[in-house]
């Protein structure tokens, strides 16, 4: 009998896994847990459960799960986990705006809110190259109040695709966050889906799109960073409310 040319790979399946703590989080969990041993050691059981059930959030807030972000042309995935809490066409902030960020005219922004049990690693929207990174320090109000976004701590990033579309997006930092922790600097080249940095402990993230990218979520809608499409270059808009 002879041989088929070519022999299919044996079957593989995709198998669950506990998510990786990133190491930008693991001093808070020994932190956490060496007060819950003291306090068990010292004041009894009573007293050390709640804060042993405090070490295992924080180490799930640290979380950093494998993200399969899709591949296609135009496409920009969420730079974040959570609700999508805003859609709506505003002016681009001042410090992504200009010949050499986002331009001058108004642009949708797709706001993205994480609460506190949300994977707090951000992504890059698309592929490509940073062009700016623009830190600013700011109030700690609720992210999810319109004026967070000018009154809060926030950095501001641009991304330049191959195709020279750039991309702006901004992690805003919320009511109990108290840093913005950045992966890349200007001149880095990232891939798209790929971590950019983080925010502790609940915020938000503002994507703006460009006019020719269709809005490809609904309010309400839960995103995941590196995974959900949120803008497609000539696609049709998605309308309505998740329900």
């Amino acid at each position: 009998m002879i041989p088929p040319p070519y022999a299919p790979p044996s079957p593989e399946t995709a198998k669950w896994r506990v998510p990786d703590l990133h190491p930008e989080g693991r001093k808070y969990v020994i932190i956490a847990g060496a007060v819950s041993l003291v306090a068990l050691i010292w004041l009894g059981w009573f007293v050390a459960w709640p804060l042993l059930g405090l070490t295992l959030w924080v180490a799930l807030f640290f979380r950093d799960p494998v993200r399969v972000t899709p591949s296609g042309d135009g496409l920009i995935v969420s730079p974040a986990d959570g609700l999508v809490s805003r859609i709506e066409r505003v002016p681009v902030p001042r410090e992504l705006a200009g010949p050499n960020g986002l331009g001058e005219a108004p642009l949708i922004r797709v706001s993205v809110f994480m609460s506190v049990f949300d994977v707090h690693i951000n992504r890059t929207p698309i592929a490509g190259t940073i062009k700016q990174v623009v830190y600013i320090s700011g109030k700690f109000v609720n992210a999810e109040l319109d004026k967070a976004s000018e009154d809060n701590e926030r950095q501001h990033l641009v991304v330049e695709g191959r195709d020279g579309r750039r991309i702006g997006f901004t992690q805003i930092a919320g009511l109990l966050a108290r840093r913005i922790v950045p992966f890349v600097k200007p001149g880095d080249m990232v891939a798209a889906g790929q971590r950019i940095g983080l925010i502790r402990f609940g915020s938000r993230v503002d994507v703006y799109l460009p006019d020719d990218c269709a809005c490809q979520v609904v309010l309400g809608q839960r995103s995941v960073a590196g995974e959900t499409v949120l803008g497609r270059v000539g696609g049709a808009v998605a309308t309505g409310i998740a329900q």
